[in-house]
């Protein structure tokens, strides 16, 4: 690429319509001109050859995606990570802005993700290491997509639930148990407090328990934690399976006693998320398997929170994501900035709930809402509900007295003076 043609894929913000364009932010550490480097940034993930041999034509004004800030960090004399292929030598650390015109592939979000974080970015001439860090969508595109059918809102008037965190349970042990025991402790943590008992991420429709007889015996074991309790409750039932059964088993599960459904999202696809949401009739629920394997180097891959976006942008009511604490290995500016990526301004998108979990329980109740800084959060524990040493009603009970005394101003330990379930799982799960 010589200097004519390396201006042509520049911009100034000024110079473009930003409601035509997505705007795409990459960390790169490249080998030589990063002017260079990020031009052939641009040319790869859209107009790579810009003209028809022999005639004068330019297809970049169009259809070009293009720098818009190009900031070099620091010289390094290698890259972050020893690569035995692709260029050698010392690079420059960058952050580049890219402003891409979404026409190139329209609103798709099979296409969109072949675009931004395909071959184009991922192979660029003079990058052996790259990240997109973050995605931001114009209004006009937006508009194509439902987003969240329930959010946030809808989710709490399910529920009959304001004014605090929603509280989930992954009922434990998630794989092995016949559908009459695992309804029989998704009961008891219902009875005491919990607002939706799900089923982990591992657990789909195996011949020892298969969802549709899961369905049955849960779905009966809410209506009656209902009934004695007077409180609204919900299944949470994983339907992860492949693409041409997730409507099926949305229908199935939902017949049966589910009256919601998980999904776990990067295995299934973005697309087939976006197809259930078209059909769903229950909030839909995102799980993150899979996130992890493209996310957690700091210099390459995709961030964690474009996924988050792109879940809440296929129309994910609710996000489960890796939480605080040493188990996920996720920092706190990460788990802050998906967090932020569900419940921000997003055009007319509803806010979709994120569920930040790991290693939860009553004893960590207090410090994840301090890091939030709002209630509008799902916490999920799994065994500081279920391994409760009390069982699983006291662990559910343990969470509602926690939040009990956060609200009131107490401290947790202190209330757990006169209240046995707490004291018991501060105990248990304390630390």
């Amino acid at each position: 690429m010589d200097a004519r043609d390396l201006e042509g894929f520049f911009t100034t913000p000024g110079a473009i319509d930003p409601e035509d364009h997505l705007i795409l932010d990459y960390e790169m550490e490249c080998v030589g001109d990063p002017r260079e480097a990020a031009a052939h940034l641009c040319s790869e993930q859209s107009t790579a050859q810009w003209r028809r041999v022999g005639v004068d034509e330019d297809l970049r004004p169009r259809f070009g995606a293009k720098v818009m800030e190009l900031e070099v960090l620091e010289r390094r004399e290698r890259p972050s990570y020893p690569l035995e292929q692709g260029p050698q030598g010392a690079v420059h650390a960058c952050r580049v802005r890219i402003a891409h015109p979404h026409e190139n592939f329209g609103p798709r979000l099979p296409n969109l993700l072949s675009a931004v974080c395909g071959e184009g970015p991922f192979f660029t001439p003079g990058v052996p290491l790259i990240k997109l860090m973050d995605i931001h969508f114009p209004g006009r595109f937006l508009s194509h997509f439902q987003g969240p059918q329930f959010g946030v809102q809808g989710l709490r008037q399910r529920l009959n639930a304001f004014h605090r965190p929603i509280f989930f349970g992954v009922i434990k042990p998630n794989i092995g148990l016949p559908p009459d025991a695992f309804s029989e402790i998704g009961r008891e943590a219902w009875m005491g407090g919990l607002d939706i008992a799900k089923d982990d991420e591992m657990l789909a429709d195996p011949a020892w328990s298969p969802l549709a007889e899961r369905c049955r015996h849960l779905g009966a074991a809410r209506r009656e934690a209902e009934a004695a309790t007077g409180d609204p409750k919900i299944y949470l039932a994983n339907i992860t399976d492949e693409v041409d059964r997730l409507v099926e088993l949305h229908d199935l599960a939902v017949e049966r006693g589910a009256n919601a459904v998980m999904v776990n999202a990067l295995p299934v696809g973005l697309s087939a998320v976006r197809m259930l949401r078209r059909h769903a009739r229950v909030p839909l629920v995102s799980h993150f398997p899979f996130i992890a394997a493209f996310s957690r180097l700091p210099r390459y891959g995709i961030h964690s929170r474009v996924m988050t976006r792109l879940q809440r942008l296929a129309g994910c009511d609710v996000i489960i994501m890796p939480g605080f604490g040493p188990r996920m290995m996720t920092s706190e500016a990460e788990v802050l900035a998906n967090v932020r990526a569900c419940l921000e301004p997003m055009g007319d998108l509803r806010p979709a709930l994120p569920v930040p979990g790991g290693s939860d329980s009553a004893a960590t109740l207090e410090g994840v809402y301090q890091r939030l800084g709002t209630v509008d959060f799902g916490f999920v524990p799994g065994r500081g509900v279920f391994g409760h040493p009390q069982g699983p009603r006291a662990g559910a009970a343990s969470l509602r007295q926690a939040w009990d005394a956060i609200a009131a101003g107490v401290p947790v330990r202190t209330h757990a003076r006169e209240h046995e379930a707490l004291a018991r799982a501060l105990e248990a799960f304390g630390g």
